[in-house]
This record gives C-alpha cells, sequence and structure tokens, in this order.
C-alpha cells in the first residue's frame, strides 16, 4: 500500500481530504446520528479527534460534496440540501476573567456573522446568538446547525479560581440556553468537550441534549479502532510489535469498542518509539494537586468501582476524584454491571502510557528531588532485573532519607501512613511494572503482586512505631497468601516493608524465597 501523510495535529477535515493524508472514516457515526436525533453532547479526552468530527460534520452540512467521495456517508447524503453552520469553539487561549468569556464570545459571532452575510443588533451575547440562529434560517431557508467544540474549557482553566469558575460557568448557561430556545430554527446541535458538567449546573437550560458519552454504538465515534490500524495504516506497521502497539495506546473505552489514542499512535508511526507521545502534551497539574490534596491511596486509583450518577455529577468545587479521571482521560471503563437498577463502573488504566506516566508524573510530585527519584527508578530496575535485593532496600531508604523534613510537615500527603506505601508503588508503577494491588485468595487480600522477569513478588506494607518488628513478612506467611502461586512454577519471593512512623522511612525489608 502506498504510505500518505500523517495528519498529526490537523483538525481540518478539508485539509486531510484534499492533501494525500491519512483518514479513518468516521462518517457512519455521523449519519446514525443525524439521521435519529436532533441534539447532541459528547465529552472525550483532549487530543481525541473531536474537533475533527466537528469539522467534518460542518463540511457535510455546508454541502461540499467532492470531500466526501468514497466515504459512507456519500451514498447516503443528499447533496442539493445545504444548511446554515454556526460553528463556536473555545479552544483558542485562556479566558481569566468573566470579561475575557465576554469578549471571546462576541468575537465567535462577529466571525459567525461574516461568514453567513447577516448582521445582529441585539446587545447582549445571548440575545446576539438567537438573532443569528433566527437570521441564519430567514436568509437560507434552511434550519441551521450549531457547533460548538471545547464548550468546557473557559471552566477548566479556571478550576483552581473557584469564584471565577462560577461566573465563568454562569455566563457559558446563559449562553448554551438559546440553542433550546431556537428549537424552531435549528436542525441540528452538536456539544463536545473534556468535562461532563451536570445538567443542573450549566445545562439547565439546555435539558434536551442526548448524552453519548457513555454509549456501547458511539464507543468509538473518536480514536481508531483495531481494524482502522490494520486497514487504514497498514502500510505504517512494518517493524512496529502489533502487540506492544496495543499495550501502550489501546484501551480506552466507553462501554462498546475500545480504541487507541489517535495521537499517540501518529506519533508512533512518525517517531518509530514508544513513548508517552499524549501525556507529554499537557502536565496534569491540576490533576495532580487534587489527588495531593485528597491524600489518594496510589495503589487504588487503576481499579476504582464507582456507579454512572457519579462519574455524571462534576462542578466547580464538586468533583469526584474517579468522574475527574475518567473524564480526562486517566481512567477508562473496564466493565459495566446494572445492579438493582442502577450502572456500576469498574475503572481502570488505560493503556501502559497511562499507568507509567501518570504514576511517575505523582512520584514526581510527592517526592521533593525530581533527578534523584528518576535516577532510582534506572537503578531500581537494573536491581530488579538481578534480584539485589539489599539494593532494592538501600535505593528505598535513600529515597525517603532524602526528603527534608521541612517538606513532610508541610506536604499534606506526607503526614498520612499510606503516602510510605504510595510512593512505594509509584517507584514500581512508574517503571511500567506489573503490579496487583489488594489481589484477593482465601486468606484475605495481599497489598501488592509484582510479576516480573518471569518471577512473583508478594509485598505487604506496615506502618510500626519506630524500630522494624517483622510484621509485614510474617503476615505474609501466617495468611497463606502464596499458596495460590506455588502451582505457577515461577519463583516467588514474600517481602515485608515495615516503615518507621516516628523516623519517616523505611526500617525494613525483609525478603525470603518461597520453598
Amino acid at each position: 500500500m502506498q504510505r500518505l501523510k500523517l495528519p498529526i495535529g490537523i483538525q481540518t477535515f478539508r485539509e486531510i481530504r484534499e492533501e494525500p493524508y491519512y483518514y479513518v472514516d468516521k462518517t457512519d457515526f455521523a449519519w446514525r446520528l443525524i439521521d435519529s436525533g436532533k441534539y447532541y453532547f459528547l465529552s472525550r479526552p483532549r487530543r481525541f479527534g473531536k474537533s475533527l468530527f466537528l469539522d467534518t460534520l460542518a463540511e457535510l452540512f455546508e454541502g461540499n460534496e467532492p470531500l466526501f467521495r468514497g466515504l459512507f456517508i456519500h451514498a447516503q447524503w443528499d447533496w442539493d440540501r445545504r444548511a446554515p453552520v454556526i460553528r463556536l469553539s473555545f479552544g483558542g487561549g485562556v479566558m481569566r476573567s468573566p470579561e475575557d468569556l465576554g469578549e471571546k464570545i462576541q468575537d465567535l459571532l462577529a466571525t459567525n456573522q461574516e461568514q453567513l452575510g447577516v448582521r445582529c443588533t441585539r446587545p447582549t451575547p445571548r440575545g446576539c446568538f438567537a438573532e443569528l440562529i433566527r437570521l441564519a434560517h430567514a436568509q437560507s431557508g434552511e434550519r441551521v446547525v450549531v457547533l460548538v467544540d471545547e464548550y468546557d474549557k473557559p471552566i477548566l482553566d479556571n478550576l483552581g479560581r473557584p469564584e471565577v469558575a462560577h461566573e465563568i460557568r454562569d455566563g457559558l448557561r446563559d449562553l448554551y440556553s438559546v440553542i433550546k430556545d431556537s428549537d424552531a430554527h435549528i436542525r441540528f446541535a452538536f456539544l463536545t468537550g473534556v468535562s461532563k458538567f451536570s445538567k443542573v449546573s450549566l445545562f439547565s437550560g439546555l435539558n434536551n441534549l442526548n448524552d453519548i458519552t457513555v454509549s456501547p454504538e458511539h464507543s468509538a465515534i473518536c480514536g481508531y479502532t483495531e481494524a482502522d490500524l490494520d486497514e487504514v495504516f497498514a502500510s505504517e506497521l512494518a517493524g512496529l510489535d502489533r502487540e506492544q502497539i496495543r499495550h501502550w495506546y489501546n484501551g480506552y473505552n466507553w462501554t462498546g469498542e475500545s480504541v487507541y489514542n489517535p495521537f499517540d499512535v501518529l506519533l508512533l508511526f512518525d517517531k518509530r518509539q514508544f513513548r508517552p507521545w499524549w501525556f507529554e502534551t499537557a502536565t496534569p497539574t491540576f490533576l495532580v494537586e487534587l489527588l495531593t490534596e485528597r491524600q489518594a491511596w496510589l495503589p487504588a486509583l487503576g481499579q476504582w468501582e464507582t456507579d454512572a450518577a457519579l462519574l455524571a455529577r462534576f462542578d466547580v468545587g464538586q468533583i469526584a476524584t474517579e468522574a475527574l479521571l475518567f473524564q480526562t482521560g486517566y481512567l477508562t471503563i473496564d466493565r459495566e454491571e446494572l445492579v438493582g437498577g442502577a450502572y456500576f463502573y469498574r475503572l481502570r488504566y488505560p493503556n501502559q502510557e497511562v499507568y507509567q506516566s501518570l504514576n511517575g508524573a505523582l512520584l514526581d510530585a510527592w517526592t521533593p528531588t525530581q533527578t534523584a527519584t528518576a535516577a532510582q527508578r534506572r537503578s531500581l530496575y537494573q536491581c530488579l532485573l538481578a534480584n539485589d535485593f539489599a539494593e532494592v532496600e538501600v535505593l528505598f531508604k535513600a529515597l525517603f532519607a532524602s526528603i527534608p523534613t521541612d517538606w513532610y510537615r508541610n506536604n499534606p500527603i506526607a503526614r498520612y501512613e499510606g503516602y510510605y506505601a504510595s510512593v512505594f508503588y509509584a517507584s514500581l508503577a512508574a517503571l511500567g511494572l506489573d503490579l496487583t494491588p489488594e489481589e484477593s485468595s482465601n486468606a484475605g487480600r495481599l497489598d501488592l503482586t509484582l510479576r516480573f522477569n518471569g518471577q512473583i513478588y508478594l509485598i505487604e506494607f506496615k506502618v510500626v512505631e519506630l524500630a522494624p518488628e517483622g510484621r509485614a513478612l510474617q503476615q505474609i506467611k501466617d495468611r497463606g497468601y502464596a499458596e495460590k502461586y506455588r502451582a505457577s512454577g515461577q519463583p516467588v519471593y514474600l517481602i515485608g516493608v515495615e516503615f518507621s512512623r516516628e523516623q519517616r522511612t523505611l526500617v525494613a525489608f525483609d525478603v525470603e524465597r518461597l520453598v
């Protein structure tokens, strides 16, 4: 197959179709949405193709037929019928005040007036938006299409300043309420963003939206499927390990077909290296700060259970940790279960990239010497390969000893017992190692299981008052945690790790090999 150009960072449908770029056909999703409904909302993580999908919708409604030749929708669409399209995108720039938001809205409305050849007289953003919809309908004789991209970004930019975020949210709510009030003039409306703010807080005036975020039939509306890689990108796969691609970048799921992160895949094909391309584009500072403030127990992050209602409750000052991690793409849905009339979700890390990178970012935030922890990670990996447990103990003792007393006193995460085990866990997870927290057996729950280099490590944590007591290792033996692994045929090591509450460091690292 002929190799085409990779559409890295390109969100313009026309450019992709007119140039020799690869394109994954999503027009079947567009056709089903348009054919079956009118008002839609979709939440997806950043850099997942939301803007490209909206631009595709715009070109479709504007009737630009040559761009769709060879695509699914070409034979289904009435190309003689064209609709006026109003586009509002809040993706560019940072709005730090309600005044910034007002100026942005006025600029967007002015641009749409110019493109549609109409002129509004109403002075307020709400009034101008409503007038724009009516005038576009009257002039063209066709009802209007409204496309809103990054609808929530002005709020997300200000989550660290709740008072400003509340004012901006109220301004956006006033604007979006126009869409429902203009129903007679609208043919189709589609809103996208990263987060899903509750209908009460932001969409109280637009409560007729069909939210397709968690929908089996729309799970792959953004992102690349397995078939897409095999069919569209077949020419790029040579020399790359297909299973490794899957392990690193696949796994995002919204109760349907799992998808790859498209940004990662394109960068992989371009650079030919497995790296956290998506994660590196934006450090999740607010997320790291929130997890720190809430003293998150890191080993549990990748196996949380929650209900559908909790994932939908997202508002300024009322953000559930699970909802934030899910909506921003750091956790995804592992499975869905209907229990007593309510849906429950088991969440997990989507793939190697997110698992390894997020834990690395948290480790850097929770230890004050990032250069030291980076060097420690490399040495730790080499010591585990060699089963040099004495040196592993030395490395962890040095890590905790490097943390100044003042940092312990001033940092909220360091003042609770789970901090020590979380840092220990993050040190291993940041290496991308296969960890299973709280693995169940008939004997109870073991704190941590590590599978690495053809071996199994069973790890139990304890916080003691001052001196090592040997209770962690003894608990593994007393409760028979190792029994289920005897038939594995792999070497099994029992590791008891004890931290001193008084000394604020690791004081015991006891290791026994299962005979």
